[in-house]
């Protein structure tokens, strides 16, 4: 007969599975309420600065969209962002999904390491910012180098970022309660 392990690793498969769960929910809501926010912000830029975004990104894409343009483009095809703010379904579903994989790895990690939840969920979105926004892009060639942009889009980066994190943390204790209230059961 196979050992499936202890009862405690059962209840840390079942913490885990949940949390992804609850993860999920929270993740949503917290890459509507950016989008919503950072589409606020862009709508009210002045012309100009919404331009010189666009002229040094890759492509004049966001980074959704540039990589869902690689992938496509790996595969033979490509894919054709439309209209002034070059949106393409296949553009927004990695966006969205960059948005929830952060979201995931802060629900799985909340409960061990409650520190995460520091400022209500804003440092988290503070380093998602610096991480992604400001590193990631640029080192993956999916924006370009932070210099490069307005400092308007840098501001509308962290705040949208900031307000992730708000909204991240603040769903998870509506599901969930304060991070770290759970621990281990011990038998």
């Amino acid at each position: 007969m196979a050992h499936r392990g202890n009862d405690d690793d059962d209840d840390d498969d079942d913490d885990l599975g949940g949390a992804l769960l609850k993860g999920s929910v929270a993740g949503v809501a917290a890459s509507v309420a950016l989008d919503q926010l950072d589409w606020y912000m862009w709508n009210n830029l002045d012309p100009e600065t919404r331009e010189k975004t666009r002229s040094v990104r890759p492509e004049r894409l966001d980074p959704g969209h540039v990589i869902a343009r690689k992938v496509a483009r790996a595969m033979g095809t490509d894919i054709e962002p439309k209209g002034p703010d070059n949106q393409h379904p296949a553009g927004v579903a990695v966006h969205f999904a960059l948005g929830m994989g952060p979201a995931l790895a802060y629900a799985a990690m909340r409960d061990r390491t409650p520190a995460l939840a520091a400022g209500g969920g804003t440092l988290f979105g503070l380093g998602l910012f610096l991480v992604h926004d400001e590193g990631l892009n640029t080192i993956t060639g999916t924006g370009a180098k932070p210099q490069e942009y307005p400092w308007q889009a840098h501001a509308r980066g962290l705040i949208a970022h900031l307000v992730y994190g708000l909204v991240l943390e603040g769903t998870m204790r509506m599901i969930d309660g304060p991070p770290g209230r759970r621990r281990r059961r011990r038998r």
